[in-house]
């Protein structure tokens, strides 16, 4: 039952900064994200944010520093939105696991329409 209050937080988290990227955010540098996941530490003083970023490498880069720029920003906005006693310290970290996903996808369709091809040659 301790555990229960971080998972409430990291949704409320989750929440709010997807909707500051979306609508507040206006750096050019920051393209198309994705708020994946949100982990709080037990003692709701750390948040580590994690991203995705659907583009090349360069504009991966681009996205994480000016999110690296956002921090203040979207901790004061926190700390306005979500009531408690400290807001917690925001880091945002880079969440591959999309870009994995879709590329293992990828592969078992290969690996499937390989399968119909050899079995309709036989």
């Amino acid at each position: 039952m301790g555990n229960y209050r971080p998972r409430r937080v990291a949704e409320l988290i989750k929440k709010e900064v997807s909707q500051m990227l979306q609508r507040e955010i206006k750096d050019p540098r920051i393209g198309f994200v994705t708020v994946t996941d949100v982990e709080v530490s037990e003692d709701l003083r750390h948040a580590k944010v994690f991203v995705s970023v659907l583009d090349d490498e360069e504009a991966k880069e681009e996205t994480m520093e000016g999110l690296k720029n956002a921090v203040g920003y979207v901790r004061r906005e926190l700390g306005q939105r979500i009531r408690l006693r400290h807001t917690p310290e925001i880091l945002f970290r880079y969440d591959d696991s999309i870009e994995r996903g879709a590329r293992i996808f990828e592969i078992l369709k290969d690996l499937n329409q390989d399968e119909k091809e050899t079995g309709q040659e036989e």
